[in-house]
């Protein structure tokens, strides 16, 4: 009789595997101790501003870069010393188009399943397939250098699945491009997930990740500050709104004059700006500008975010997402 219970589901393994990752370059640290799994048919999202180290994170787990200490696996391979069987399965859509533009899309499509392997009919084949799937069937012989800045994302796009890889990693794919494409864009993200493939996305827009990721880390000057999905980011906030207030401050006299109202978090303070993570903001206002302006404060500028993940960024961090 097996051991095993007719109604447990079996453990699913990780495709991508991050463990302590860190990533210096001279004396800055780019990546800090970043670890995390990414499983097959899900959307794993790397959410932060630019300079967050979203690209370095990618850049490592994709063999471009070397980390400094730690260890990434992809399917149980080392990227490191296992580099050739890793990077076998990987797919890689990079913020720097990866396309020739004197060739056509057909071309460039055949020469990056090329380098992965396919070759004759099934190289044929599934370059008809990737045009189809990208809208682009009918310009396929279309030099790239004519296409539009959202056609080359799409077929940028279409350069890292030719070969069906079970992981895809993508850095900011829709940055710059028109509001239809980047829909386009992020439909084709969603079918590789449901055909099983493992995505990691990398992205600085609160909407795509809401929109896409099963699971999230965010990340903040080369470092996890939050991981979950995104039901448990959003409890982390509670009921909590983020009230981000801009004028005069006099920071060492305000925490005593708010201590009165409770319930009450004090995020970021400096004298000109105050950030604070509060029940039920709206209806307290009046309140803490009444404590405020007792401690001889002015507000001349006042923003309510309600809890969402950019609330939650900005409580973590003190600051904007986009900053």
């Amino acid at each position: 009789m097996s051991a095993v219970s007719g109604t447990q589901r079996p453990r699913i393994e990780p495709v991508i595997e991050v463990e302590s990752l860190s990533k210096r370059y001279g004396e800055t640290l780019a990546v800090e101790q970043v670890s995390f799994t990414a499983q097959p048919g899900r959307i794993f999202g790397l959410l932060g501003p630019n300079g967050a180290g979203k690209s370095t994170t990618i850049g490592c787990i994709s063999g471009l870069l070397a980390p400094s200490a730690g260890r990434v696996r992809v399917l149980g391979y080392d990227v490191q010393r296992e580099a050739r069987e890793a990077k076998r399965s990987l797919g890689v859509v990079p913020q720097e188009l990866a396309l020739y533009d004197d060739l056509d899309a057909r071309e460039n499509l055949a020469y990056w399943g090329s380098l992965y392997g396919l070759r004759g009919a099934t190289l044929r084949a599934r370059v008809d397939d990737v045009l189809e799937e990208l809208g682009l069937a009918d310009r396929a012989k279309e030099r790239v250098a004519h296409f539009s800045g959202g056609m080359k994302r799409r077929l940028n796009f279409g350069c890292a699945v030719v070969h069906t890889p079970q992981a895809l990693l993508l850095d900011e794919p829709t940055v710059g491009v028109d509001p239809q494409s980047r829909v386009k864009l992020l439909e084709l993200v969603k079918r590789r997930a449901a055909a099983g493939a493992c995505v990691l996305y990398t992205t600085h827009y609160m909407e795509e990740a809401e929109d896409l990721c099963d699971e999230l880390a965010i990340v903040d000057h080369g470092k996890v500050i939050a991981a979950g999905n995104l039901a448990t980011l959003r409890a982390r906030l509670g009921e909590r709104d983020v009230l981000l207030l801009a004028g005069t401050f006099v920071p060492e006299l305000v925490r005593g004059a708010l201590e009165p109202l409770g319930e009450l978090e004090i995020v970021a303070l400096d004298a000109s700006s105050l950030t604070l993570s509060v029940r039920d903001a709206s209806r307290r206002l009046a309140s803490i500008f009444a404590c405020l302006s007792s401690a001889g404060c002015e507000v001349r500028e006042t923003s309510l975010r309600q809890p969402s993940l950019e609330s939650l960024f900005i409580a973590l961090t003190g600051k904007e997402l986009r900053e």
